[in-house]
C-alpha cells in the first residue's frame, strides 16, 4: 500500500493512503504530482502543498467564487489568476448570464494534465465562455484592454521561492488589480488557511493588506476535510458589499443552471461569522505585504531550491 505525506509544519505531516501516483513532474515553475488516493480520490499537489481533492474541492471552489459572483448585481465579465484545474472556472461558468470567463494560469503543465485528468472539468474546459491564457497574471492584467465585474485569486499560497508571491502585494492590488475592475467589480482571493492555530500564517495579513486598498473587506472561512484546516477567503470592494440571505437564496435560484452541493444563502453570510480568535487577530494585524516584507507558509517553492 503505498502512500504520501502533505507537510503542514516541520512536525507536522498529513499522509494519505494511495492507489496510485497519476502524474508527478517538475515543471518551469513547480514541483506537480497528481495522486489517486483511497480516502480523497485524485488529489492535486503543488510544491508538495495540498491544492484540491477530489471528493471535497467544491467547498473550496464554491466558496471561492460564488459569495462574489452572487454579491455583484450583474456580473458578465471574470477574471481567474491561477485555478489551472479548471474547477474555480467551472463554477464561475454556471451562472447563466457570466458572458466571459478569463483564466490565466503561467504553469501550460497543470493546465494540460488537469484538462486530461479531471473529469468533473471536462465540460468548462470546452465552454466557448472560457478563455485560457499561459501567462504570469499580473502581466496578463497589465497588457489587457478589458476591465472585468469579477477578479478571481486563485492562487497557491506564498511560499518562499514559489511563483506566485508577487500576486499579493499591496502594490500589484493597487497598481495593477484594482485599474483592471469595472465600477462595482469584486475582488475575492484565496487567504490560505484559517485555523485557530494557523491563520496568522498568511490569511490576517492577506486581510489587512487587501484593506489598505478597498474600501470595504470581508473575510469569510470554511472547513475543508482534505486540508486538515479551515480555508480562508477575502473579499472586497469599493462599493458596499450587501450580505442578505433572502438575496443572496433569490440569486442562486435565477443565475446558478446547476446545484450547489455546499453553499446556499444562509450559509455563505454564516461563513463570514469568524469567532473571537479570529476576530481579535484581523483587527490587530498590523502587517502588510509587499515585495521587501512578504510573509510565507510552511515550506518552499522550486526557486529557493534552485538558490
Amino acid at each position: 500500500m503505498g502512500g504520501s505525506k502533505s507537510s503542514l509544519k516541520d512536525d507536522l505531516k498529513w499522509s494519505f493512503s494511495l492507489n496510485s501516483v497519476l502524474h508527478a513532474e517538475t515543471s518551469e515553475f513547480q514541483d506537480i504530482a497528481l495522486l489517486d488516493t483511497k480516502r480523497f480520490g485524485k488529489v492535486l499537489l503543488i510544491d508538495g502543498k495540498m491544492q484540491s481533492a477530489e471528493k471535497d474541492e467544491f467547498v473550496y471552489h464554491e466558496c471561492l467564487v460564488h459569495p462574489a459572483l452572487l454579491i455583484h448585481d450583474n456580473p458578465k465579465t471574470v477574471y481567474i489568476m491561477g485555478g489551472g484545474e479548471g474547477s474555480t472556472a467551472r463554477e464561475a461558468l454556471k451562472h447563466k448570464d457570466v458572458q466571459k470567463v478569463v483564466m490565466c494560469d503561467i504553469d501550460s503543465v497543470v493546465v494540460q494534465f488537469c484538462r486530461a485528468q479531471m473529469t468533473a472539468n471536462q465540460e468548462a474546459f470546452c465552454d466557448e465562455r472560457l478563455h485560457i491564457a499561459i501567462n504570469d497574471a499580473k502581466d496578463e492584467l497589465e497588457k489587457s484592454e478589458e476591465k472585468f465585474d469579477v477578479i478571481i485569486g486563485d492562487l497557491a499560497d506564498p511560499l518562499e521561492g514559489g511563483p506566485c508571491n508577487e500576486l499579493y502585494t499591496k502594490s500589484f492590488y493597487e497598481r495593477v488589480l484594482k485599474p483592471k475592475l469595472n465600477p462595482n467589480g469584486i475582488f475575492v482571493t484565496q487567504a490560505g488557511p484559517a485555523g485557530i492555530l494557523s491563520h496568522t500564517q498568511i490569511f490576517t495579513s492577506i486581510y489587512n493588506t487587501i484593506k489598505h486598498v478597498f474600501k470595504n473587506v470581508i473575510a469569510y472561512t470554511a472547513h475543508v476535510p482534505s486540508y486538515a484546516d479551515s480555508c480562508g477567503w477575502v473579499l472586497a470592494s469599493d462599493e458596499p458589499l450587501k450580505l442578505n440571505v433572502g438575496q443572496l437564496h433569490k440569486r442562486i435560484q435565477e443565475r446558478i443552471k446547476d446545484e450547489l452541493h455546499y453553499l446556499d444563502g444562509a450559509s455563505i453570510v454564516s461563513s463570514t461569522v469568524l469567532n473571537k480568535i479570529l476576530q481579535k487577530s484581523l483587527l490587530e494585524e498590523t502587517h502588510v505585504i509587499t515585495e521587501e516584507n512578504a510573509r510565507f507558509i510552511h515550506g518552499h517553492g522550486l526557486a529557493s531550491d534552485k538558490a
